[in-house]
């Protein structure tokens, strides 16, 4: 029997070589491609990040100018699709709506067969476009509204909001959602994104392998923190509550607060400080102040009480309930961003692909064990 020790959930081991995401958990540090999140978020557009990720390098002018423009063209859904989504039961969740989807989108894809690098690029480009079109089409159909045909003049945040709203975006609440979708657009092996790479692996198609991310990221573990984030502001608002004192009351009965903690961040979640800002500037300018403020105090009481600190989920609940949108819409929206690493991902997989193939350490019955007759057994 073998006597390694193997950390649970694969905790601290090392899958692959990446050249795309670096995190440092003790330090609090983030980057893609070698570039900090604090200079992505600062300076950078989602349109420039997605191309960073897929290509290794910031583009110059004229390179994201084009990219902007391919990423616009994508933006378009066969029909049967959308027959699709109008058939689709509306109490559905989206992110049920989203998985099944995308996976229907290879069927007129015309790149489906071909799995090379310059095809999945192209496979790359339609997801990202559509990803972010079925959850928008998705929310206005449940609701019994009309679908909003996509501005290709608008970026890929504002096209979101467009889409979803039926209004055009104001200038903040397009920044601070093209902020957002940087800040979630990679993190390394991930659950999800690991659950991409080991799809891709097989040699199996992009649409699989989106497909199967999307599915990993559906989980509550992984996707759906924010939601409950919203959910306990909701209740204790509800409730008409103190914040600070139901956590503690909630802390007492043993229950878990979403939103603090990380599995690799022994510091703050370099993304949750740009949250903050965002969820504290967009309260004020939307005169609704109190989700950042039942936020903040809930944030201080943890760090000092549990000694935890906020991550990713935490303030980005808040950032979107102010934005108007549905608790239900969060996991998805976390999805139209991280198609960016997800497509970086498999791109990098299948240009140096390994079948993904680990070993388990057997902790059943010591072998050998002895085949007993059926007549003979207790």
């Amino acid at each position: 029997m073998s006597t390694a020790v193997v950390g649970k959930g694969l905790e601290g081991i090392v899958a692959a070589n990446s050249g795309i995401c670096w995190i440092d958990g003790e330090a609090g540090v983030l980057s893609y491609r070698g570039i900090d999140i604090h200079e992505l978020a600062e300076h950078s557009t989602f349109e420039e990040t997605t191309f960073l990720l897929w290509n290794g390098f910031l583009p110059n002018e004229l390179a994201l100018r084009e990219f902007q423009a391919q990423l616009s063209l994508a933006r378009a859904l066969d029909q049967r699709i959308i027959d699709m989504l109008k058939a689709f039961p509306t109490a559905a969740t989206p992110m049920e709506v989203l998985r099944t989807a995308v996976s229907a989108l290879s069927f007129y894809d015309a790149d489906e067969k071909d799995n090379s690098h310059d095809a999945n690029v192209r496979k790359a480009y339609n997801l990202t476009a559509q990803i972010a079109m079925i959850v928008a089409i998705y929310d206005r159909l449940r609701k019994g509204k009309e679908i909003v045909p996509p501005d290709r003049s608008l970026s890929h945040a504002g096209n979101f909001l467009w889409m979803l709203n039926g209004e055009l975006p104001s200038e903040t609440a397009t920044r601070t959602l093209d902020i957002a979708l940087i800040l979630h657009a990679d993190h390394e092996l991930n659950a999800s994104t690991f659950a991409a790479r080991v799809i891709a692996a097989t040699l199996s198609d992009i649409h699989s392998a989106i497909t199967g991310a999307i599915g990993a990221l559906k989980g509550p573990l992984h996707g759906g923190a924010n939601e409950g984030v919203m959910r306990l502001l909701l209740k204790i608002d509800k409730e008409g509550a103190e914040p600070v004192e139901y956590v503690r009351n909630m802390l007492a009965a043993k229950q878990k607060i979403s939103g603090f903690g990380h599995r690799v961040y022994r510091t703050e979640d370099p993304r949750a400080t740009h949250l903050r800002r965002m969820s504290e500037q967009l309260g004020k300018d939307a005169g609704q102040p109190k989700w950042f403020e039942m936020s903040r105090a809930i944030e201080l009481y943890i760090n000092q009480d549990k000694k935890l600190n906020a991550n990713v989920d935490f303030y980005s609940a808040s950032t979107y309930a102010t934005l108007g949108i549905d608790i239900d819409l969060y996991t998805p929206i976390f999805a139209v961003s991280r198609i960016a690493g997800w497509a970086a991902h498999v791109i990098e997989q299948l240009d140096d692909n390994r079948l993904i193939r680990p070993r388990a350490e057997y902790i059943g019955p010591v072998y050998p064990s002895p085949w007993i007759p059926v007549a003979e057994r207790p």
